[in-house]
């Protein structure tokens, strides 16, 4: 007689053979591939106008109120907004990760934090476009670097704390079972 438990497949076994033989490309994968080459043009299209001669007070970059244009600099901004989320979140993962991992490192890297998230983004940002300026001469990059830099320092510490803690108070008995179930850190699809 089969129990329940024999009727479940097992997760550490293979695919049939059969199934490793399908189609190797189908009109979804096709349908991927033009959505992120489409993807990939647009954010290179919408990146090009970052290259613009800005050398103030004699070339400034020129802006139109022309509605037409309004896609163009909405694109702009949702590009500058989803760098600066990226680097966050690459910061977050990483140094939030060291903190929870390491006690040396979380003696370092809590208070340094604190103090980086109790100065306020608007005090340190005209040091910062002045730097970005500099190490972007003649370019519109470095005020757009700037700009990413603010969204990120306006979002990053809340979110390396909130990581820090999540990863703290994590019930021991979960680390226990993942331990005993031999699970790793990536999760893996079940058949």
């Amino acid at each position: 007689m089969n129990t329940p438990r024999d009727t479940q497949p097992n997760p550490r076994t293979y695919a049939p053979r059969d199934t490793l033989h399908q189609r190797p490309f189908s009109l979804i994968d096709l349908a991927l591939l033009l959505g992120v080459i489409s993807l990939i043009v647009l954010v290179l299209a919408v990146a090009r106008g970052t290259l613009e001669v800005f050398q103030p007070p004699d070339v400034l970059p020129t802006i139109s109120l022309d509605p037409i244009n309004l896609p163009y600099y909405l694109a702009r901004s949702t590009l500058r907004m989803f760098i600066g989320m990226g680097f966050s979140l690459l910061f977050t993962f990483v140094v939030g990760g060291l903190a929870a991992r390491y006690r040396f490192a979380e003696r370092i890297i809590l208070p340094t934090l604190d103090v980086l998230q109790s100065v306020p983004v608007l005090g340190f940002l005209s040091v910062t476009v002045t730097l970005f300026i500099a190490l972007f001469p003649g370019s519109l990059l470095g005020l757009e670097a700037a700009a990413i830099f603010a969204i990120f320092t306006g979002q990053v510490w809340n979110m390396t704390f909130s990581f820090y803690y999540a990863l703290r108070t994590l019930p021991k008995e979960l680390d226990e079972a993942s331990r005993l179930y031999r699970m790793s850190a990536w999760p893996c699809p079940t058949p």
